[in-house]
């Protein structure tokens, strides 16, 4: 599985899954500061599943129903880093194929997947 960082991702997690031994790529090593639908269409082309804390990328997908190959979206209040990393790769290790192709939210209490078309 290939995953692709929105810049919002606190980089620590970033480095903590590619120390895991997943494969990440990041906006912000390469090209940061690109609007959101670019950034949509970069997980596409790599068809990778996009990892963001920017809700915006909820409008993308179920309002102007753009393609997508899955999209996680980080919703943490006053959590650690350690906890986010944590509760991060243990979605990907136990959830990965699910989240491809579909819009996911996760919470410090739980992880949502909504399928979509």
């Amino acid at each position: 599985m290939i995953i692709l960082a929105d810049e919002s991702v606190d980089y620590r997690i970033i480095t903590f899954l590619r120390e895991q031994g997943f494969k990440v790529e990041a906006i912000i090593d390469n090209d940061s500061s690109i609007p959101d639908m670019e950034v949509l269409q970069k997980a596409n082309e790599a068809k990778a599943v996009l990892i963001t804390e920017d809700k915006d990328f909820g409008e993308l997908v179920f309002r102007l129903k753009l393609e997508h190959r899955g999209v996680l979206l980080l919703r943490f209040f006053d959590l650690d880093i350690q906890t986010k990393k944590s509760k991060v790769f243990e979605v990907f290790n136990m959830y990965g194929k699910q989240l491809s192709n579909n819009f996911s939210t996760l919470t410090e209490k739980r992880l949502r997947i909504r399928y979509t078309p």
